[in-house]
């Protein structure tokens, strides 16, 4: 007689997907598109400006509405990220940038122009956040921390080699293309994307996805409209009627939306920015830290690329290439971030900011001892110790912010910290831009650099301030 064996059933859960070497930099070269893309254009404005008879306000739509839709769209798309699986949207939103980014290169008016810009920037909202979330949903311990410091890394060098790219590019008139090659570099970058991310990327999603927050979405495209636009156009506008409508309905879209989402976060639903989520010191005090730093950042990028081709008669490349040591040192002192925040914690940040401090005075003096022959020798103490502190900063401050937030909430947490990040880096050129240009007809070219730099170095001693209340080590 036979006998019928059960084998109990073991019931296990899946491990996470992995993300592996390739998948990581797949996804950085990926983060690093977006800001290339916001700092490129700084020195090809001249040249755009030319080609296309476009006055100063049509140039600064160039840049704000890039920045306007990205900022508007970042949270919702990592909403979407979350609900629909990170790595489709990840596909299809840099498939979208490529497309977006010929258009530029293509567009035969200043018009068309802004136009694609909109598109770009919001094609770039789809992208992003799935960066974030699928290094924070494939990654766990040291590795995740490496990947995040990789990430911080890769946000600060594209920063500002961005802006040296643009005017190499700009200079060497690739195939007469001129200022358009700014754009069109993106298309086989992308189509390098793609092919890597369709290999190598994991497909991750939240385990309990959220519908849309609609109200939400809304109310937060309106507070950041009705504060970003007035400011990035009210200066080359003459600060018409609309442009003080706009900041006086601010704090009550403000308001409006976080009133909102409190009581959806009460009522058991997942709004669009959980206040709960804030609940967690590590991201709350982090974004706090993140604003000043990013405002002063793009504000400095913004005024020294005007300065150094307005004011000291630069071409685009040795405009360019004046803030190379920043890049360079930014990129080896960053290497060390994780080392140097597994020994001291986040006292690193506020070391970063000292050292920022010092590099700002340092190109203070240099723009008030040499001015109008300012250059790369002049500005190399200077931007080289800057980048150093910025490198001390950025990508510990990126990993503080994310250390807490559980994968479940990894699109939405990326989606917050980005929205922070971009909404400042537009606040930067909006704040400094317009307070340079303001003060250029009565003070001189000089002057209103200098001021403007010491307005900045403020700001970077607010950020030192900040750091302090960090917590003291990193999860």
């Amino acid at each position: 007689m036979s006998e019928t064996v059960t084998t109990p059933v073991v019931r296990t859960t899946a491990a996470p997907p992995a993300l592996g070497g390739l998948g990581l930099f797949t996804v950085l070269l990926a983060a690093a598109l977006p800001l290339v893309d916001f700092f490129i254009v700084n020195v090809a404005l001249p040249a755009i400006g030319t080609d296309l008879a476009a006055g100063e306000a049509m140039l600064e739509l160039v840049v704000a509405g890039y920045g306007v839709a990205y900022s508007v769209l970042l949270v919702l798309g990592g909403r979407l990220g979350d609900l629909f699986g990170r790595r489709r949207l990840f596909l299809g939103g840099m498939a979208a940038f490529g497309l977006t980014s010929l258009a530029c290169g293509l567009a035969p008016d200043a018009w068309s122009l802004v136009a694609a810009r909109v598109a770009q920037g919001a094609s770039a909202a789809a992208m992003l956040p799935q960066v974030l979330a699928t290094i924070q949903a494939t990654t766990r311990g040291a590795r995740r921390a490496k990947a995040m410091s990789l990430y911080g890394a890769t946000a600060g060098l594209s920063m500002v080699a961005g802006q040296i790219l643009g005017g190499v590019l700009v200079a060497a008139d690739v195939a007469g293309t001129g200022w358009r090659s700014v754009f069109l570099v993106n298309v086989p970058v992308v189509a390098l994307g793609l092919v890597l991310a369709v290999r190598v990327v994991p497909e991750t999603r939240s385990q309990h996805p959220e519908p849309v927050d609609g109200p939400g979405t809304v109310l937060l495209a309106a507070s950041l409209l009705t504060l970003l636009a007035p400011l990035t156009e009210g200066r080359s506008a003459g600060w018409p009627l609309w442009t003080w409508l706009s900041l006086a309905a601010f704090p009550f879209a403000a308001g409006a939306f976080w009133t909102v989402e409190r009581r959806a976060d009460r009522a058991g639903r997942t709004p669009l920015v959980p206040p709960s989520l804030l609940a967690l010191a590590s991201l709350r005090r982090g974004l706090a830290l993140i604003l000043p730093f990013s405002i002063g950042f793009s504000g400095f990028m913004f005024v020294i690329a005007l300065a150094l081709q307005k004011g000291a008669g630069l071409g685009p490349v040795p405009a360019g290439l004046a803030l190379a040591p920043m890049a360079v040192v930014f990129l080896f002192v960053s290497l060390a971030g994780p080392r140097l925040t597994a020994r001291h914690g986040t006292r690193v940040v506020t070391a970063g900011a000292v050292v920022q401090g010092v590099g700002v005075l340092l190109i203070v003096l240099a723009a008030w001892r040499d001015w109008p022959h300012l250059d790369f020798v002049s500005l190399l103490p200077g931007a080289a110790v800057a980048g150093a502190g910025q490198a001390l900063q950025l990508p510990n401050v990126f990993r503080i912010v994310m250390s807490e937030v559980p994968p479940a909430r990894a699109g939405v947490g990326s989606g917050v910290m980005v929205t922070t990040q971009q909404s400042a880096l537009a606040l930067g050129v909006a704040t400094l831009g317009t307070l340079f240009l303001t003060l250029v007809p009565s003070m001189g070219m000089r002057d209103a650099l200098v001021t403007t730099l010491l307005v900045q170095l403020a700001g970077v001693v607010l950020t030192g301030l900040l750091s302090l209340r960090l917590p003291r080590e990193v999860g």
